[in-house]
């Protein structure tokens, strides 16, 4: 009975060079190794398959049994897989191949698959995966380490990451076209408290940046807000004239571009503030990660919308 569970590559290989060599002596030379050694190694393989693997030829050279040829059809496939396994391995160590797991807030989502296009045409060998969620379940990922890089407006505390800045993200209020504030230069605070906000879910990075800058304007005032799930939600509801809305410029540019939506002026509008893509402080990025992150950087923000 045979045990191809103790079969060493060192076996395998011995038998092939008695074999292409014809003698013990001769394939001891090409191995480095001594003839006893050699004759050992395939002895051994012989017992470890129960049968015989190589016979005596005419000429008293050794030639393979149909048993020993089937070994070495394997032992050529072996070869075949060990070095492309090889090529692979260091493909990955070089970072020209690899998985990267891109994770983008939900407000990226107008721009992250433009992106990722450009890192395939780019680095072809690297595969990003992207995820888009809202900002809680971005950090959720980083938390749990399901993402190499993560694109969002505002870093989390926890956990704690590394950021860098790759590129401006403005922040504008957006009404229907013929609103009686887009006309105003600039919109008086007492008017823009007096609208109907429309805004995202608490946690939102912009819901939080629309508050601050509504409580800076207000000092204490109340204002309105109905509250909607997605920035198409928003933008719909605002096209539709239910209230007005503070939003990302990057979610709006096809919009303003084609005449649907309309930005209103404002005293410390637009509020400028950063795209970051980050990583977590305590997670080394791959080879592959960090081509993707210094392609990104790279870019230097040129594939976010322009207006």
């Amino acid at each position: 009975m045979s045990r191809i569970d103790a079969i060493t590559l060192r076996q395998l290989r011995s038998l092939r060079a008695v074999v292409e060599a014809g003698s013990l002596t001769a394939a001891a030379a090409d191995l480095g190794l001594s003839p006893p050694a050699v004759h050992g190694q395939l002895r051994t393989l012989e017992d470890l398959l129960a049968a015989p693997l190589v016979i005596r030829g005419e000429h008293g050279a050794f030639v393979a049994t149909d048993e020993g040829r089937a070994v070495l059809a394997a032992e050529a496939q072996i070869a075949v897989a060990l070095e492309s396994c090889a090529r692979r391995v260091a493909a990955l160590q070089s970072g020209h191949t690899g998985n990267v797991s891109l994770g983008v807030v939900s407000t990226g989502k107008y721009f992250a698959p433009q992106l990722v296009a450009d890192l395939r045409q780019a680095l072809p060998e690297v595969e990003v995966t992207l995820r888009i969620g809202n900002r809680d379940a971005v950090i959720q990922w980083l938390a749990s380490r399901a993402l190499d890089l993560a694109i969002m407006g505002r870093p989390p505390r926890s956990p704690a990451v590394v950021a860098e800045p790759v590129g401006p993200h403005p922040h504008v209020l957006i009404a229907r076209p013929g609103h009686p504030l887009a006309e105003a230069d600039p919109a008086m605070p007492q008017d823009l408290l007096a609208e109907t906000f429309l805004a995202r879910e608490p946690g939102s990075g912009t819901r939080i940046l629309m508050t601050r800058f509504l409580d800076r304007i207000g000092e204490g005032t109340p204002w309105r807000m109905v509250e909607m799930g997605t920035n198409e939600t928003i933008k719909q509801a605002v096209i539709a004239g239910l209230g007005i809305a503070f939003i990302s410029l990057h979610t709006v540019t096809e919009e303003l571009r084609s005449g649907r939506l309309v930005t209103i002026r404002a005293i410390g509008l637009p509020i400028q503030r950063s795209w970051f893509m980050l990583r977590r402080e305590d997670m080394a990025l791959s080879p592959a990660g960090q081509r993707v992150h210094d392609h990104i950087s790279a870019l230097n923000g040129a594939f976010l919308p322009q207006l």
